[in-house]
């Protein structure tokens, strides 16, 4: 088997550890990014025998490890772009709805991997067009689309169209486009709705509005949303799960459902509501620990 590792430079030791004895017990074929690897290297003072450094977006796998948090998970996702390749979270951080798998349960997830004991989530993604291709980079996002003020000052008016029909005009400090995957990201921090991260909608959610009336909107997921943005100061912030781009006013964007999806390994019995039980802390009392 051959898996690739991700990771942040922020990692225990003791995890690595763990996590590389338990592959090359098993006889995998080891491929690091040539930023962790150096990390492991320079830092931790670690050295493995492995069969690649991965330098670019150019590379084969039969599984991709994120070690860190869900924004290495997500800067994960973003390299592997199109490819049809499973990816797998390993929680060195904090939250952890993406990177949800523990240094505690390491073991019991890859004796599931290797004996295919798991099943594969397909998430949906947003993607960005514009009309002049202004947006640099990698112009899809597995949790969400912000549209954002660059100043402190003043609002931006954001003109929303929902397959060629006007919705409404949002004047706020931003607007964020949301997948269910992204519903418990930055959507859940301005109010809206948790949602199931394989269900067929997105959610359309204002940031600190001008009107209180404008509420977050589930729509489903086959609409194609049009955006026009006004500011003050003729430009805009577009940041797509966290990589931004500066726009400038009179840029139209189209956003819409991505025509791939990204394939998330998951143990059986790791099921998204137990993780929103268990990170969330749904039926504790604080008052009982």
């Amino acid at each position: 088997m051959r898996i690739a590792i991700f990771g942040s430079k922020h990692q225990k030791k003791v995890q690595v550890e763990k996590l590389f004895k338990i592959l090359m017990d098993n006889d995998v074929e080891i491929y690091l990014q040539d930023k962790f690897y150096k990390y492991l290297r320079d830092v931790l003072h670690l050295q493995y025998n492995i069969a690649g450094i991965i330098k670019d977006e150019n590379f084969d796998v039969d599984l991709v490890v994120s070690i860190g948090g869900d924004g290495t998970f997500l800067r994960t996702a973003s390299i592997i772009g199109k490819k049809n390749m499973p990816i797998l979270g390993i929680n060195a951080g904090r939250l952890g709805f993406l990177a949800d798998v523990g240094e505690e349960d390491l073991e019991d997830t890859f004796a599931d991997i290797f004996s295919g004991n798991y099943r594969i989530e397909h998430r949906s993604q947003l993607q960005l067009s514009t009309e002049h291709r202004d947006y640099h980079g990698f112009n899809y996002a597995l949790n969400e689309v912000a549209i954002l003020k660059q100043d402190t000052a003043s609002m931006i008016t954001v003109h929303a169209h929902i397959n060629d029909e006007y919705l409404t005009s949002y004047e706020a400090d931003g607007l964020i486009i949301a997948t269910p995957t992204g519903s418990t990201a930055y959507a859940l921090s301005i109010g809206g709705p948790v949602m199931a991260p394989t269900a067929s909608n997105f959610i359309i959610a204002a940031v600190a509005p001008h009107s209180l009336s404008n509420r977050p909107l589930v729509v489903t997921d086959d609409c194609v949303l049009i955006l026009d943005v006004e500011s003050r100061n003729e430009s805009f912030l577009i940041s797509l799960d966290g990589r931004s781009n500066t726009f400038v006013t009179g840029t139209k964007l189209i956003i819409k459902k991505a025509d791939f999806s990204l394939k998330v390994l998951k143990r059986k019995e790791n099921t998204f509501y137990n993780t929103l039980r268990n990170k969330l802390m749904w039926g504790v009392d604080p008052r009982q620990s």
